[in-house]
């Protein structure tokens, strides 16, 4: 077969497949090298298509036969796939392929971890496992039989036949390839069962390598919280006699949704006390509850086309963080969504890499997973379910599942069932799917004769993709306080719709003072000139969870960036009000922990350039530590009593209140390390019976430029487990000095354990530099030559891991001119690399052209 050039596909271009399946039945006999895949699908003509061309996407196989209704046939390569003449009825397909799992290094299809079989179809990898119309509008039942002489063979569905060395499996609801599973290896299940709403008793299982048994029971149990969640809140019910979740160490994302057999990333789903963080288990119990979700929002509805992508993943997450909320703190949860927001997807929607939530084209769909579509997705759905009421959004969820259950539909399929049940013209809200960009939203403020009156001003600035932004709707949720701290004015939403648009506010006794975009009503940046004494007052009084640490996070950033900038002290008020903050024991500690966060480097670099200054990324790292050791010196008298009362005297519980505990404890130490040399922090490792403690006491000690022993020891204890190194590894990069950053981990690279063609390995080395923001900028260009050198080296091999870390560098532009060189050499270099992937070089291209 011909293998597709480079070119870009559009929106506009979308046409159904001439032909729609009846069933696939698919046999494997599994191979490393030589496993043979046969198919049997019956085609008929889709009555809403006129395109009779019968083409099949292929890549990566070696055609051994071909039949139509049992006579031969010679297909013609095309590129992508192939073509072939059939009737104008319905017909019968047969083909039978050969495909090398073992050399499939990309991790796209059919592949082998350690000696398990397994795969991973979204978007495009079906085409590497037989001929198929590889697209999710084509959606079928499949039976799928797997010879193999390994224990465990599974597939999508149900089981209907298994015996040694056979296994048969039947999915009775269609669905497109992208979600084909099968996994065949060397696996011990953990068992549990769940009996749904409605009396189906289903089987659980959790299916992982010999000695990991004992990191199953979290996930078991985070599987059933999710599953009466979905019925309690949603109303969905789980529709197959089993549910496997199977654990893969070579995984190029997090996990995969596939009907009835999720594949997960070894990380997202393997967890013990004594082996994960606090926060694995939290990020664990969410990928778990996601996959379960698509269930429903994923599967049984799907997306009619890649451009779609948006309407599953970002319902999906927006759901995933009602279940977190749920299960944990809303307002930890929503702060935490907004620090990921901020530090992914707004560079990503203000850079070369932008695009809408929908994109009109692209030349490589796997670029398009990204925060925009995930995070940004979700933030969409937030914002509807705001502008329609809790009432109605239930309404419309339930109407959508109801009107489109079994098909693969759009995002106008999707707002208009919204439309259907409020009544409301959801056209200037579609903007936000259809457009790229981040709004700025400007505030200006008037007081005359009791009233106070807030002037809205929106823009978003033009893009390539977006030359031309309109005015978005945008939920603004406004609370008032008055002098004293009360609150004379609830939180009221505010709906924008215009470029200019002001709201008064009347009878007021005194001048209040705004609380404006209350929980992040909306995904935009928020301009307002605002004294320190102000947000000083926000962060003592406000009532609002959100807007109370976003008036500390933005004392911090104001104050870093006078740092870096002015080489300006830190601000009294700042100091003063983060004490005033720790003193306060009736505030929950997990949220007390994140108040104590600073902005991420990479934020301020972004603020520096927003308010027209070149970033320095060796003076904000300067600044960042600067503050931390004010913040030290200044709570120096709390910090230990702070500390103390952290400390759990209990078996250890991954909840969100013993979770919180050793946050805030965490936070703590980190600060006390600075003042005692690392005395309690060695303390705190030496008693550590969970890897929470151990990982907090020598991230504080390597911080401090301390901590050689504890590495050591870190090393030898934990060098048998495979994702315990991954901490070590992606450890010691982040916590490195600037000026040695690029040099561990280039050490690292040459560590006998450092196994480049492991996605989780490859990304806790080369993706901690690109995390140390002052290391990989570092004004030697150490930092961008390495990753460079890196990408070059994997691009072959694993193209998608590959292109997903090129975003390293989408902000090349915010920096000075020198810095600037430097990347557009390494840029320049990833290039002109013979035979780079399509992968790699859209993202390269697009990077470049900023």
């Amino acid at each position: 077969m011909t293998q597709p050039a480079t070119q870009t596909v559009y929106l506009k271009d979308y046409a159904p497949f001439g032909y729609v399946i009846d069933s696939v039945e698919l046999d494997f006999d599994l191979a490393p090298s030589a496993t043979r895949v046969t198919s049997r699908i019956r085609f008929a003509p889709n009555p809403d298509s006129d395109d009779r061309r019968f083409f099949l996407h292929g890549e990566e196989l070696t055609l051994i036969r071909a039949t139509i209704d049992g006579t031969p046939v010679t297909p013609r390569d095309v590129a992508g796939g192939i073509e072939v003449d059939v009737p104008d009825g319905p017909f019968l397909w047969e083909a039978e392929v050969e495909i090398d799992p073992q050399g499939n290094t990309a991790l796209e299809g059919l592949y082998m971890s350690n000696g398990m079989y397994c795969t991973q179809c979204e978007a495009e990898g079906f085409r590497k496992i037989t001929y198929y119309p590889d697209r999710p509008d084509v959606m079928a039942v499949f039976t799928v039989r797997v010879a193999s002489d390994l224990p465990v063979l599974l597939s999508n569905g149900n089981p209907v036949d298994q015996r040694a060395g056979f296994a048969e499996w039947h999915d009775p609801w269609p669905k497109p390839a992208y979600l084909f599973a099968l996994v065949a290896g060397d696996l011990v299940a953990h068992p549990d069962s769940f009996t749904t709403v409605s009396g189906r008793d289903v089987a659980l299982n959790l299916w992982v390598r010999p000695g990991d048994e004992g990191k199953c029971a979290f996930g078991m149990e985070a599987l059933k919280k999710s599953m009466i969640w979905d019925e309690e809140v949603y109303g969905r019910e789980y529709d197959l006699d089993v549910f496997n979740i199977v654990a893969v160490d070579d995984f190029n994302m997090g996990a995969m949704e596939n009907k009835g057999l999720n594949i997960f990333n070894s990380s997202a789903v393997l967890a013990s006390p004594d082996t994960s963080t606090d926060m694995n288990f939290e990020r664990i119990e969410a990928i778990i509850a996601h996959e379960y979700f698509h269930n429903w929002t994923g599967n049984r509805i799907t997306c009619r086309d890649w451009f779609q992508l948006c309407l599953k993943e970002g319902l999906t997450v927006f759901r995933d963080a009602q279940f977190t909320a749920d299960m944990r703190s809303e307002p930890v949860k929503r702060i935490g969504d907004v620090i990921d927001l901020r530090a992914r997807q707004f560079p990503e929607d203000n850079g070369p890499l932008a695009h809408p939530p929908r994109p009109d084209r692209f030349q490589e769909i796997n670029n398009f997973y990204t925060a925009t579509v995930y995070e940004k997705g979700a933030e969409l759905i937030a914002m509807l379910k705001r502008l329609v009421g809790d009432q109605a959004y239930a309404e419309a969820l339930d109407l959508y599942f109801a009107r489109h259950d079994g098909q693969a539909c759009t995002i106008e399929d999707w707002l208009k069932v919204f439309e259907d049940v409020t009544g409301r013209d959801l056209s200037q809200f579609k903007l936000w799917y259809t457009e790229a960009g981040t709004p700025r939203l400007k505030v200006d403020e008037d007081w005359a004769d009791g009233t106070l009156t807030l002037t809205f001003t929106q823009t978003t600035p033009p893009s390539e993709v977006t030359p031309t932004p309109a005015p978005r709707v945008i939920p603004v949720d406004v609370g008032l306080l008055g002098p004293n701290g009360d609150e004379v004015l609830d939180t009221q939403r505010i709906e924008l719709t215009d470029a200019t648009q002001s709201v008064r506010f009347d009878g007021l006794a005194a001048r209040p003072v705004p609380s404006i975009l209350r929980g992040f009503s909306a995904p935009v940046i928020l301009q307002r000139d605002s004294s320190a004494a102000e947000r000083a007052f926000l962060l003592a009084h406000d009532t609002d969870p959100f807007n109370r640490w976003e008036a500390g996070r933005s004392l911090a950033r104001e104050t870093l960036m006078a740092m870096a900038r002015d080489d300006a002290a830190p601000q009294g008020d700042y100091l003063d009000g983060m004490l005033a903050l720790l003193r306060d024991d009736s505030l929950d500690p997990a949220y007390r922990a994140l108040m104590l966060s600073l902005p991420g480097q990479s934020e301020l670099a972004a603020a520096l350039h927003e308010a027209g200054t070149t970033p320095d990324p060796q003076a904000i790292w300067q600044a960042v530590e600067t503050l931390k050791q004010a913040l030290a010196q200044h709570m120096q008298d709390v910090l230990p009593r702070i500390y103390a009362a952290c400390q759990v005297d209990a078996p250890y519980q991954p909840d969100a209140a013993q979770s919180g505990k050793r946050a805030l404890a965490g936070a703590a130490l980190s600060l006390i390390t600075r003042l005692d040399g690392g005395a309690q922090a060695a303390t705190q490792y030496g008693r550590a019976d969970n890897m929470t403690l151990q990982l907090s006491a020598l991230s504080s000690l390597l911080a401090a430029g301390k901590g050689a022993d504890q590495l050591a020891a870190f090393e030898a204890q934990w060098s048998h487990d495979r994702l315990v190194m991954d901490k070590w590894f992606s450890l010691q990069v982040i916590e490195a000095a600037p000026d040695a950053t690029a040099a561990t981990a280039k050490h690292l690279t040459e560590h006998p354990d450092f196994n480049w063609k492991n996605p989780n390995r490859f990304r806790a080395t080369l993706g901690g530099l690109a995390m140390s923001h002052a290391g990989f900028h570092h004004a030697s260009g150490a930092g961008y030559a390495l990753l460079a050198d890196w990408l070059i080296t994997l691009d072959p091999v694993n193209p998608q891991t590959t292109a997903r870390m090129c975003s390293a560098f989408q902000t090349w532009r915010r920096y000075d001119d020198a810095r600037q060189a430097l990347i557009r050499a390494q840029l320049e270099r990833i290039m002109a690399t013979p035979e780079l992937s399509r992968d790699t070089s859209e993202m390269i291209s697009r990077i470049l052209a900023a």
